[in-house]
This record gives structure tokens, C-alpha cells and sequence, in this order.
């Protein structure tokens, strides 16, 4: 019997999120969340080696290479309150690095990389590039054999967090085929990193030049592997961020809510008017149907063919309600003013910049419609 539609925590899930909530709430006030969106890293280094300590980069990786040992699932909680509290680190891009390695990555690099990841080193991935194409298949990057290795070519696009990565994994052709490899930070020259301005100014994502980057047989992933690690990636890179989605929805409606207690209009609070607070109960009711499918996805993620509906469905209803509940924000909010000041604005920012991100809901939808209906 299927068991898509089931929601299943395990006693580490439910220990995760408590954790995560107390830690980003804490740490991540929506005024910290303020100033660094000013600052060139966009996230707080100290938070990020706190972050490292509690050993939650080895949440999902195996306890052979120095890992906790569980899965996805227990990762999802973490996210989901990182995107309540609007926090951001390298978490979640360092997190996907590892499952492309723990996937597709050699013994020789898992027993290298994975240990270091789970002690609090960063890495990123750098799939994307300028035709914008979710098919993550679909480059032009490539890497060509000489007597020193591989000479890289090419640009990739929306590159999270490099800075701070130690490695990053890409996608290249090797021979017209595509292959992933493992590109470490100090073979990047300064010049081959430019930050890109995105829609969600709580982030950093980067264009990567890949042209006189050089690297060694060695740092070149399993080529049987490839098409199955980037499958993975998809969906475990949609996963996490229909969890950033939904946390990023509750604080939205808790704002949102705060204000119309809070705002009065013709001698009576706003909240009080049934053209508002309906559909803030619609954008709350979409909430807990977002929040559920999450779960789903989190608890059937990894089972063939049950974990892609449940993921797909995640996503876009995730992106969907949280788009609606900012646009419903804004709007409220308009009685002072469309201003950069409102935190509505950055919340629709996110919701736009997820869109963007391994496919947007109407793409899921479509994907949705031939698993479903074949």
C-alpha cells in the first residue's frame, strides 16, 4: 500500500526542530537579519561556526565518514526555522555539496571531504548557468584532458555561498558527456568570483568563471553517477527549499497578523475588517496544508517515485502560499507606505528568489501531471 500522504516524524525530527527553533530565534532577530543583508557575506560568521559545533552539517551524512547518520528528514526541521527566522549561512548549500559527494563522489573523496564537512567546513554546488534551464543536464561548462588534468571552461551562475567554500561541486562536459567534478577553493583565482545582485537581499549567490581553473583526475566524480547524483540533488535542493519556504510563510503571517492587531482605520483596528482578516485565514489555512505536504516529502524522501510526488508537491505549494501571504502583507501594510522599511517586501523577495530556484510551481506541475497521469 502507498504511503504517499503519510507524515511520519521520527523522535530525531521532532528533537531537531525544537533545537533549531530555540537556536534561530535566538540568533537571528529580524533586526540582525537587517544588517547583514548589508554586510558582504550576508550571514554571521560566529553563528556559522556555532551552526558547524552543533554538528548539524553532519545531520545527513553517514557515521563511516564522521556523520550523525540520519537523513534529509532530520535536515528539514533545521531549515524550516532558519527560514522562520529568515537566517542565513551556508547551511543549506553546504548541506546539498555533501549529498552530491555522498552520491556520486569517489571513496577516496567521501573518506577526504565528508569528514570535514560534518566538523563545520563549507562547500557549495555550481550547476546552474546563464540559459537558465532547470534541467540540470542542459550546460556548456566544460573540462578538457591535458598533461596537468583537467582545463575548465566556462561560467556558472547563482553559485550560494563561495566565499567561504572549501569546494565546490560543478557540472561539466567531459567528452561531450555530462560529469561532475570537485573544484577546491584554492584553485580559484580572486578574479574568477564576481557577486551577483539577486531578488532576495538576504542572500549571496555568485557567477563563477571557470576559464584557467585547472584540476587533478582525482577531483573528477563517478561517472556512472552522474545522472542519478543530479537527480538527487534536484529533489533534495527542492525539499530543502519548500522547509525555507514554509518557516519563511509562518513568520510572514505572524507579521502580518502582529499588524492588524495592531493598526487602527476609522477608529477600529484593521484586523477587524472581513476583507482582510479572510484572507489572512486563507493564506494561515494554505500554511498548514503547505507545512503538511512538507512533512510528507520529508518523511517519503528517498522512495522511488513516492519521494519525487511528494517533493514536487512540496515545492510548488510551498512557493505558492508563500507568495500569496506577502502579496496579501503588502498590501496590508500599504496604510504607511510601500517602503523598503516594511519586512512584507523581504518575504516576497524570497518567495520570488525560490521560484527561481530547480523549478518554480508551475514547472512541478507540469512534472506532477506526467508522474500522475502519465
Amino acid at each position: 500500500m502507498s504511503q504517499l500522504g503519510k507524515i511520519g516524524f521520527t523522535e530525531e525530527q521532532i528533537d531537531m526542530l525544537g533545537a533549531a527553533e530555540r537556536f534561530c530565534r535566538e540568533k537571528s532577530p529580524m533586526e540582525n537579519v537587517r544588517s547583514l543583508m548589508e554586510s558582504e557575506l550576508g550571514y554571521n560568521e560566529d553563528v556559522w561556526t556555532e551552526i558547524g559545533a552543533l554538528g548539524w552539517l553532519g545531520i545527513a551524512i553517514s557515521e563511516e565518514y564522521g556523520g550523525v547518520g540520519l537523513s534529509l528528514t532530520e535536515v528539514v526541521p533545521v531549515v524550516e526555522q532558519m527560514g522562520r527566522r529568515m537566517m542565513h549561512s551556508p547551511f543549506v548549500a553546504t548541506s546539498l555539496a555533501a549529498q552530491a559527494i555522498m552520491t556520486g563522489g569517489t571513496e577516496a573523496q567521501k573518506t577526504q571531504i565528508l569528514p570535514q564537512i560534518s566538523d563545520g567546513k563549507a562547500a557549495t554546488l555550481a550547476l546552474s548557468e546563464n540559459n537558465g534551464d532547470w534541467d540540470l543536464a542542459n550546460i556548456q561548462a566544460t573540462a578538457t584532458a591535458d598533461d596537468k588534468g583537467y582545463r575548465l571552461s566556462g561560467t556558472k551562475t547563482f553559485v550560494a555561498d563561495v566565499m567561504d567554500a572549501q569546494w565546490i561541486v560543478a557540472s561539466v562536459l567531459i567528452e561531450g558527456e555530462v560529469r561532475l567534478v570537485i573544484i577546491p577553493k584554492d584553485s580559484i583565482p580572486d578574479s574568477a568570483i564576481r557577486r551577483e545582485t539577486i531578488i532576495d537581499e538576504t542572500k549571496r549567490c555568485y557567477e563563477l568563471n571557470l576559464d584557467r581553473i585547472v584540476i587533478g583526475e582525482s577531483e573528477v566524480m563517478e561517472a556512472d553517477k552522474t545522472q542519478v547524483t543530479l537527480d538527487h540533488i534536484h529533489l533534495a535542493a527542492n525539499l530543502l527549499s519548500a522547509a525555507e519556504l514554509t518557516g519563511s510563510c509562518q513568520s510572514c503571517i505572524d507579521y502580518t497578523v502582529e499588524y492588524l492587531g495592531t493598526r487602527k482605520q476609522f477608529g477600529k483596528l484593521i484586523g477587524a475588517f472581513q476583507a482582510l482578516k479572510h484572507p489572512t485565514v486563507d493564506a494561515f489555512v494554505d500554511y498548514q496544508k503547505a507545512r503538511s505536504l512538507l512533512y510528507t516529502a520529508a518523511y517519503n524522501f528517498g522512495k522511488q517515485g513516492e519521494g519525487e510526488i511528494a517533493v514536487r508537491m512540496a515545492k510548488s505549494k510551498a512557493e505558492e502560499t508563500a507568495s500569496f501571504a506577502a502579496d496579501r502583507s503588502i498590501q496590508f501594510h500599504g496604510g504607511f507606505g510601500f517602503t523598503y522599511d516594511c519586512d512584507a517586501q523581504l518575504y516576497r523577495r524570497r518567495a520570488i528568489f525560490h521560484a527561481s530556484q530547480y523549478g518554480d510551481a508551475r514547472y512541478h506541475k507540469q512534472k506532477l501531471a506526467d508522474l500522475l497521469l502519465g
